[in-house]
């Protein structure tokens, strides 16, 4: 089961400016050897509009790099979470910067296929939330219009949002089913509230990663378990729906320092729920 199990980057490296997720600059190399050595073998690449052409994944003596820590330490890099989009989305940008950042959308892309890394994950929430039928038109024809890279590139989009149930649905139909998908996170869902059978009805078959992380409704994240999370629910559904995808670790922080430990804890216990329903 680890091989379907992962955590975003960032989780074994000390927080950064009291940040529950930013690149971790001065400790994304050893991060590849704690996985290993706690066998974790999926790391989800994070990646900041600041300074976004130094991050390691955008230059060639970075990639080179984590391609040998990657094979060193038997730990692949299936996906990616774009912050930088939603930090800087340019479906919500002034006229002036939109070139720019379709620009770093593209080259983003580029790079990360040249680590055959196949999923990238937009989140269409906070300061990356669709406001207007307008900004959701100029997403959905910039990236239509690029799909034929992705799927050279043997690449998914896949979104992050706080849609509802049904207006997901409607967002995601708009897409080439074969190149665009959803990366569905459990704890977001439950802080807005959704309906877990709700919203597996309505794009289950659409989902392509998943976030393993609680919140309180309306709420912050907090330790798996003591949220408003239906983890049950959701690993029920996971399995009707024969989700063969991974499940990427984004849970709460440790404070004291100790990062192994609680991260560990919290792959146990998606190991149990995937047990329980046979995932």
């Amino acid at each position: 089961m680890n091989h379907k199990i992962g955590f975003i980057q960032g989780r074994l490296s000390p927080i950064v400016d009291n940040k529950i997720q930013a690149f971790p600059w001065g400790n994304w190399q050893e991060e590849f050897s704690l996985a290993g050595e706690n066998n974790f073998q999926l790391i989800e690449w994070t990646l900041d509009q600041s300074d976004l052409y130094l991050n390691p994944i955008m230059t060639n003596e970075g990639r080179s790099e984590i391609k040998k820590l990657s094979y060193k330490h038997n730990v692949r890099i299936p996906s990616l979470t774009g912050d930088c989009f939603m930090q800087s989305p340019f479906w919500k940008a002034s006229e002036s910067e939109k070139a720019v950042l379709e620009q770093d959308f593209i080259n983003v892309c580029d790079a990360s296929a040249k680590l055959d890394i196949s999923f990238i994950v937009v989140p269409l929430v906070d300061n990356g939330t669709i406001e207007n039928e307008s900004q959701e038109d100029y997403l959905v024809t910039f990236l239509m219009d690029h799909a034929s890279k992705f799927q050279l590139n043997n690449q998914k989009i896949i979104f992050e949002s706080d849609f509802d149930p049904g207006r997901l649905h409607e967002f995601i139909q708009r897409f080439d089913s074969r190149n665009f998908g959803i990366n569905y996170d459990v704890g977001n869902s439950a802080a807005l509230g959704y309906n877990v059978d709700d919203e597996f009805n309505a794009y289950g078959k659409n989902i392509m990663n998943v976030h393993i992380k609680d919140r309180k409704y309306n709420g912050n994240t907090v330790p798996l378990g003591q949220g408003d999370a239906n983890f049950d629910k959701v690993f029920k559904n996971l399995s009707k729906f024969s989700y063969q995808g991974n499940l990427i670790l984004q849970t709460a922080r440790a404070f004291d320092d100790n990062h192994i430990e609680p991260l560990v804890k919290y792959r146990n216990m998606t190991k149990e729920w995937m047990n329980c329903f046979a995932l």
